[in-house]
């Protein structure tokens, strides 16, 4: 039994910051962050928005796309690393924000692979046969846990949530085709949020020393991106028996689009493939895949039998890549 993505969804908060609002903020410029990042705006929430309210928004889409209703799912999973409160999960927010039956819900937290991860997961639950609908959810408020004074990061990131609802394929010829995921745990110190977990908890101490906010040593985690989403790719089409000649739109985790180009360039993928977002939307890390996916489908440029790939780098280090057959009409 194959899994397939019935449908999409996305959401973006309605306030934009722009590269000249950042200029007013901290010591950069517009030609700074684009010639660097490719970013020009990213959404941000206001004070009162958490991350499962964005991921209520998404989900509701995707599963109006898919022409279900929320009874009809039998499983949520969430991808992301800044959910509403540590426990309970943003999964069992949605389950009964959304209107679910009392089904498995749970969160995941890999970074930006999240959304990778959720859709091995749930290709997995779909083949057991238990399973017939599983909304797979990711979804980030990053300017919660971004250091507004740090210019070398609070320039990279924005808020949204995307999802995808996961069902078996009509025939085998359609939907996940392969899929490769992967951790290096020995990396996770490049890229972390050091405080607010038992190793450091919360105290006076920890927030004067701004360890609540993420950290990142970006020149390493660049080059690491880059050589593990180009190994991820070469997996799903070595494995699903394919070459990149064969693909028709590559979708990266949109961190950074100097990272972007240089694994299109490196996998040999022609520029009009290449979807890109992260000029308009900024790094939102494990939404940053679906949000794109759910844009691409909207706009039409996604064709029955179109061979579409996945690939993601994440905290942890996490990546992973997915090779689909795209099934939707």
């Amino acid at each position: 039994m194959r899994a397939s993505i019935k449908g999409t969804g996305s959401y973006l908060p309605p306030r934009v910051l722009t590269n000249a609002d950042l200029e007013k903020m901290v010591d950069t410029s517009d030609e700074w962050i684009v010639a660097r990042t490719g970013i020009k705006e990213r959404h941000i929430v206001d004070e009162d928005t958490a991350s499962s309210d964005l991921a209520v928004e998404a989900s509701k889409k995707a599963i109006e796309d898919a022409g279900i209703s929320p009874e009809d799912i039998d499983c949520i999973i969430v991808a992301t690393i800044s959910p509403d409160t540590l426990f309970p999960s943003n999964g069992c927010r949605l389950q009964y924000r959304l209107g679910c039956r009392q089904i498995m819900s749970f969160d995941i937290s890999v970074g930006c692979t999240g959304f990778i991860y959720g859709l091995e997961l749930a290709k997995t639950l779909i083949q057991s046969g238990k399973y017939k609908n599983i909304l797979v959810v990711a979804t980030e408020v990053l300017s919660k846990i971004t250091d507004w004074e740090d210019r070398s990061t609070c320039v990279l990131f924005g808020d949204g949530a995307g999802a995808a609802i996961v069902a078996p394929a009509e025939n085998d010829d359609y939907g996940i085709l392969s899929t490769f995921t992967a951790a290096d745990g020995s990396l996770g110190h490049l890229l972390e949020l050091p405080a607010g977990g038992s190793r450091i908890p919360a105290s006076h101490q920890s927030v004067s020393n701004r360890l609540h906010y993420l950290k990142m040593k970006g020149n390493e985690v660049f080059k690491s991106a880059v050589l593990s989403m180009e190994k991820s790719a070469n997996k799903v089409l070595e494995r699903a028996g394919m070459t990149t000649d064969e693909v028709d739109w590559l979708i990266t985790h949109q961190a950074n689009l100097r990272i972007i180009e240089l694994l299109g360039r490196r996998l040999k993928m022609p520029k009009e493939k290449v979807i890109v977002t992260v000029d308009k939307f900024g790094n939102t890390s494990a939404s940053t895949i679906p949000i794109a996916l759910d844009n691409a489908a909207r706009e039409g440029k996604f064709k029955q039998g179109n061979i579409v790939l996945l690939a993601a780098f994440g905290a942890g280090f996490t990546w992973g890549g997915i090779l689909i057959r795209w099934e939707k009409e």
